[in-house]
Parts: structure tokens; C-alpha cells; sequence
């Protein structure tokens, strides 16, 4: 069963939450933190993209930068720009986007539940993505970004976190530039924090939406300070890490789509000829189409948009994998007709996350950067779990999750 823990955590002061508080540090690169943070002393991107406080051309991956982190770090915390709260609490943390809101419990999770397949994931990690990240969380000695989990919803949860919503103002409460709503609530109740890990307790398996590399890293720097601690007792801090947790019925997932350089030699006729054997193809004209259910696909090239759906016998229903849209188009178009073999090495196809819309399809292939666009149904909760449980991994770049949690409102620290 899995564990909610609670944890005395660094905070900014309410005066300097909505500056200090940023996005995180893999949705965008140096020169866009470098000017998302210009003139803003407090972003915490000064610690989690530190490389923005170097020389431009400084490899990121330096010792210099990962010692600049540590620096800032402690610069942020003398100056009271992150200061402890006095106790262990949980914490709330919503997020309202397009009118939705979702609540997600800001807790510790364990390094033993990663360890032990109670935490689930559905993505595969890259060993290099990992050590940046574990050298980080090495050197500050800290968990400063939250990773994004999910779990199935419990009733008695829920109503506790709206219960104590309804009765207590937000100490965070502001709108980014992106026009996302952030609230944030600390849960100082001892009986309602124990009333919480108690019901959390009882939750099965936690799955990882978004932040494997963060969630991996996290846990195996505890279980490496774990093996170099031979008075080890289980309770250290470094056998915890920072998560939101939030439950599956109030997220949903949007597309994940792909954008190809090439035709693999084929003119459009020729393409056209291959697909239509395995999809039924109808032209949509000059108006963006997008996907209306599963196994249907939209397809730009030329300048018109084509609906394509899947003809029954293409795909396994019955398999967690064979099922996904994702699966049949890296199968059916991108390795059979385009020859694009492994979507992590190649350099013929991007991908482009939904939340930026099918006009940034169109966009790139009118530019002539790209030659064709492939836009596909989103995978459902249900989906994702039931591949997290079967212990599948989806093929990548597959779940896009909005909205992107903040960082920044809450730190981890390690001891």
C-alpha cells in the first residue's frame, strides 16, 4: 500500500510566492529560462536552471553549474526567500485551467514504494537525464521541484481536501503568465493529516503522470544515502521525496503529436496508396481536423487535412500496448512506410505537445521544416493505468498532462 508522509517543508513568503514560483525545469531550455527569469531575483529557476547565472556557452552539465544551484540555494534560504515551516504538514495544491480546477495532496512519497513497484510508471528514463537530475538533488541536498502522481481516486480523500478548501483561505493564491490559476494550502491539523496518510494507506499503487526522470532520481539518491549509512533506521528523510498526488478522476490527458522531415522517398501519391491499405482516408480540406476518437488520426500535408482511421484487424484491442493510437501509428506509419525505427534516436520527426494546438502542425509543415503532421487521440487514465499495471511501457512521448505543476511553492529538504 502506498505512503503519504508528511514533512516540514521550505517555503517562499506570500509576498514573493507568484515570482519565486516557476515552471519546471525540463519544459524549457537555457535561453528561455534565462529570459523568464531576467529581472526576477526570486524565480527558482536561479536553482533548478542554474546555467542561466553562467556563461552562455557553458556546458549545463559542469560542475560549475550544479555548484551554482548549491549556491543559490543557500543564497535563497539566508535571505528568507524559502523558509521551514515549524512542523511536519501536508499540503494542497490546485490548479484551475480553462475554467477546471484539480486538487492534488502535496506529500512526501517513499523511496521503498519506487523501489518495490507500488510507485508505477509508464515511460522508460534515460540514464543521462537521471544523473543530471541525481547530481542536482546530490548537491542541494533537497527535493526542490514536486513530481506529478496520480492514484485512483478515494471518496473519503476527496472529501476531506474539499472539506478543508471550503474552510480555509489559500496562503498561495495567484495566476502565472500562462493564465493558470495556482492555490496552495498548508494542513496543519495533526488529526487531519492523520486522517489522510491513514485513507492513503490504503491506496494500492501511486502511478507516475508526469516526472519519471525527477521521480527516479529522487529515489535513488535516498537509496544511495541509504546504503552509505550504516546506522540506517528507515525513518531519515532521505527515504521520502517530494510529490503532488492527485486523484485520476480529476485529471485528463491531451495529445501527443508527431511531425515527420520526410516521406522516406515517397511522393504523396505513393504515400497516400500505402496507407489507404491499412486506414480509411477522407480528405477535410483546409480546416484543421483533429481527431474525434480512438484509432482516429489526422494527418496534414500538402496543405489539407485528411481524417484517417485505422481498419479493423490493424490493431489488438485486447493488448494494454496494441490498443494505444500511439502504438499504431509508430507501427503502421512511422516504422512499415516512413522507416523511422526509434523514435528516441531519430532526427526525422519531432514531437509537438498538444496544449500548443494543431495550428503548430500546420505551422511547421507550411514552413517547409516539416513535410507531413500526424495528430492522434489522447490516451485515456484508464489507459495509462491499466499499461502502469500490467507493467508495459508506452512507447515515447505519448501522455502530455496540463497543467504543468509549479515548482517552487514547496521544498523537500533531505535532512
Amino acid at each position: 500500500m502506498a505512503i503519504l508522509k508528511a514533512f516540514k517543508g521550505l517555503r517562499p513568503p506570500q509576498e514573493i510566492a507568484k515570482e519565486l514560483a516557476s515552471r519546471p525545469y525540463d519544459v524549457l531550455n537555457s535561453d528561455e529560462a534565462r529570459e523568464e527569469a531576467k529581472g526576477n531575483p526570486y524565480s527558482l529557476l536561479h536553482i533548478i536552471k542554474p546555467e542561466i547565472d553562467l556563461p552562455a556557452d557553458m556546458d549545463v552539465h559542469a560542475r560549475e553549474v550544479y555548484d551554482k544551484a548549491k549556491e543559490n540555494f543557500e543564497l535563497f534560504r539566508n535571505k528568507g526567500w524559502l523558509k521551514p515551516d515549524s512542523k511536519d504538514n501536508l499540503y494542497i495544491y490546485a490548479q484551475t485551467m480553462n475554467g477546471k480546477r484539480q486538487y492534488g495532496l502535496v506529500g512526501c512519497a517513499a523511496v521503498t514504494d519506487y523501489m518495490n513497484g507500488i510507485i508505477k510508471k509508464h515511460e522508460l528514463t534515460r540514464k543521462d537525464k537521471e544523473e543530471d537530475r541525481m547530481k542536482h538533488v546530490r548537491i542541494t541536498n533537497a527535493n526542490m521541484e514536486p513530481v506529478f502522481f496520480t492514484y485512483p481516486a478515494v471518496k473519503e480523500i476527496d472529501e476531506i481536501v474539499s472539506k478543508f478548501v471550503g474552510s480555509n483561505p489559500p496562503v498561495y493564491d495567484f495566476t502565472s503568465v500562462d493564465g493558470i490559476g495556482h492555490h496552495f494550502w498548508v494542513i496543519e491539523d495533526d488529526s487531519v493529516i492523520s486522517n489522510l496518510t491513514g485513507l492513503f494507506a490504503k491506496v494500492p499503487a501511486t502511478y507516475v503522470a508526469d516526472g519519471h526522470h525527477r521521480t527516479a532520481a529522487a529515489a535513488l539518491v535516498g537509496n544511495e544515502k541509504k546504503n552509505k549509512n550504516p546506522n540506517h533506521r528507515g525513518t531519515e528523510e532521505y527515504n521520502f521525496f517530494l510529490a503532488v498526488h492527485f486523484p485520476d478522476n480529476q485529471l485528463s490527458i491531451i495529445d501527443y503529436n508527431r511531425v515527420v522531415k520526410d516521406l522516406n522517398g515517397l511522393s504523396k501519391e505513393q504515400l497516400f496508396e500505402k496507407l489507404s491499405k491499412v486506414f480509411t482516408i477522407e480528405e477535410k480540406g483546409s480546416s484543421i481536423y483533429k481527431p474525434v476518437k480512438l484509432h482516429n488520426f489526422s494527418m496534414y500535408i500538402g496543405g489539407l487535412w485528411y481524417s484517417m482511421t485505422a481498419k479493423p484487424g490493424t490493431y489488438n484491442d485486447s493488448d494494454p500496448i496494441g490498443v494505444l493510437d500511439v502504438t499504431i501509428l509508430s507501427k503502421l506509419i512511422l516504422d512499415e512506410v516512413l522507416d523511422i525505427k526509434d523514435l528516441r534516436t531519430s532526427n526525422r520527426i519531432d514531437f509537438v505537445g498538444g496544449i500548443r494546438g494543431l495550428g503548430e502542425l500546420k505551422k511547421r509543415v507550411d514552413s517547409g521544416e516539416m513535410k507531413a503532421a500526424f495528430a492522434l487521440y489522447p490516451v485515456s487514465m484508464q489507459q495509462l493505468i491499466a499499461i502502469a499495471d500490467s507493467g508495459n511501457i508506452m512507447p515515447p512521448k505519448t501522455t502530455w498532462f496540463e497543467p504543468k505543476l509549479r515548482s517552487g511553492l514547496v521544498v523537500h529538504l533531505l535532512d
